[in-house]
């Protein structure tokens, strides 16, 4: 038995090499992995299997991006959870709105945490994040992460409906509007969710993930919403030295 330690902890070395190479580069081949970490071909295609296994890659269109367990390895660790969710509480402090990190994980909306305060509670999920991405602020950048043939696919699972008579009223001009979203900018809605909130998003990454992090604010105060998510923007760019996000240029 003494070998098997070793070869275990060498296999676990390797496997987190290939996970940060395509975490730095965001999408890999197989081949160039394989050169890259200095490993041989065989060697690789097995890890990389285990990866996708396991739900830590992803593979497209014959290249590995980082899979939808990639956010659990970046942000939902006891330390590391911990270190966000203060993260979202300063933040939210120094915007003065509730604040909400969402991501994109196994296809589907997810929002991970929050940060509120009884004098500035959170939106009210009146009806399913996941199920009204389109309308939503959060939802519609992390949409705009999203390659065009994915983002028919996943409308085709979860179609653009009216939930407000401010929501975008069908996919084609939901399309428009996302492929009209400069790369890293904010994105906001004015009350599409839900009448009387408004909200804004800044998309970032976690450990290579697809990310967002946003805020809500009374639609009474929509002068601010604007200047909020730049004054959002500003703030996590400024955190960047802290490893807790990266705010996409």
């Amino acid at each position: 038995m003494a070998p098997t330690t070793p070869t275990l902890i060498g296999s676990v070395r390797r496997a987190l090499a290939l996970l940060e190479l395509v975490a730095e580069h965001g999408e890999l081949t197989a081949k160039r992995l394989s050169r890259m970490a200095g490993l041989p071909l065989p060697t690789t295609y097995h890890l990389l299997r285990t990866l996708v296994h396991d739900g830590h890659l992803r593979h497209e269109r014959g290249a590995f991006r980082l899979g939808p367990a990639a956010p659990r390895l970046a942000g939902r660790g006891p330390g590391q959870g911990a270190r966000l969710r203060e993260w979202l509480r300063v933040l939210g402090e120094e915007i003065d709105a509730p604040v909400y990190y969402a991501v994109m994980d196994a296809g589907e909306v997810e929002v991970v945490l929050s940060a509120h305060t009884p004098e500035r509670p959170a939106a009210e999920e009146w009806t399913e994040f996941r199920a009204t991405t389109h309308a939503h602020a959060l939802g519609q950048c992390l949409l705009a992460q999203l390659e065009p043939d994915a983002r028919r696919e996943y409308l085709a699972r979860r179609p653009v409906r009216r939930l407000t008579p401010r929501t975008v009223p069908d996919e084609e001009a939901l399309m428009r509007r996302l492929a009209g979203i400069r790369r890293g900018a904010p994105v906001i809605e004015r009350e599409e969710y839900a009448l009387g909130t408004v909200c804004g998003a800044v998309p970032v990454t976690v450990g290579g993930a697809r990310a967002a992090v946003g805020f809500s604010l009374p639609a009474d105060e929509e002068g601010r919403l604007e200047e909020t998510a730049l004054r959002l923007r500003g703030r996590l760019e400024r955190v960047l030295t802290d490893h807790v996000f990266a705010v996409q240029a």
